[in-house]
């Protein structure tokens, strides 16, 4: 088993900066990740030494399963994060790296690009998000799965080396769907109760149907592996007790590490080359 403890050292100074960013010099070398996720848009800033600077997130419906929907919407949100860490930075954030989810087509990565790129970053490297968030985990052997807002992504590692990636179409918006019929609430209310941490352990069993149905993607994606782990990151592996079903689902000892759902972020960040 990988020793996370590293990794959520790591996470937690990642929550600090979000109330309070650290100071820098002008002209310091600044990594910078953007993650256009289905629910959330975050942006991370590191030093050259890949430790915590600065973060920034919204929460916006425009990114769908992983692909932009909304361009311009997408667009401004990024500028507005990028703006809102200049000014607390002092400094201007000109490069960044970017992630997508493992199989995304070229034309569906180049919109990714473009969205950054129309904000005013310089795109400098695109990646995986599952092998984004193995920078941070440091997994030598095992499946990491990255339960996003829009899709489930897949990545098993053997030897710390990406031997399969796989994406699915059921993630977090999926289990808000739920929730929302369930007690007859909007959309973006559910989103909101979801990851209200005191009201987790009655809405599990709601949702338990969606969590079975992630368990069952991943189990059929890794049956031809011999993954004896696997690591849940993204926003939707915060759920209290998702790990639970998802190990008795593929019977295999499913490890979550402290805040799942910043681990992409600060992955991607530790990817920007400058």
């Amino acid at each position: 088993m990988t020793d996370l403890t590293n990794s959520d050292k790591l996470i937690a100074e990642l929550e600090k900066v979000i109330k309070n960013p650290r100071k820098v010099k002008s002209g310091e070398e600044l990594l910078v990740g953007v993650d256009l996720g289905t629910a959330y848009i975050i942006i991370v800033v590191l030093d050259k030494d890949k430790k915590p600077v600065a973060c920034e997130m919204e929460f916006a419906q425009v990114i769908r399963d992983g692909l932009v929907v909304d361009f311009l919407g997408a667009t401004n949100i990024v500028r507005k994060l990028k703006a809102n860490l200049e000014e607390k930075l002092g400094v201007e954030l000109t490069k960044a790296a970017i992630a997508v989810p493992p199989g995304t087509g070229e034309k569906d990565t180049k919109t990714h690009s473009y969205v950054v790129e129309g904000a005013g970053f310089e795109v400098t490297n695109i990646l995986d998000e599952p092998t984004a968030a193995n920078m941070v985990l440091n997994i030598t052997n095992g499946a990491i799965v990255d339960i996003g807002g829009g899709t489930t992504g897949l990545s098993i590692i053997e030897n710390k080396g990406v031997v399969y990636v796989a994406d699915e179409a059921t993630g977090g918006t999926h289990l808000s769907l739920v929730i929302s019929g369930a007690y007859k609430i909007t959309f973006e209310e559910a989103e909101k109760l979801k990851t209200t941490k005191e009201r987790q352990k009655e809405i599990l069993p709601i949702v338990i149907p969606v969590v079975q149905k992630m368990g069952t993607i991943v189990r059929e994606h890794i049956q031809n592996y011999s993954v004896e782990e696997l690591y849940l990151v993204g926003g939707t592996s915060c759920l209290e007790g998702i790990e639970k079903i998802i190990q008795k689902e593929t019977k295999i000892k499913t490890i979550k590490p402290r805040n799942p759902f910043l681990v992409t972020p600060l992955g991607i960040a530790m990817n920007c080359k400058v």
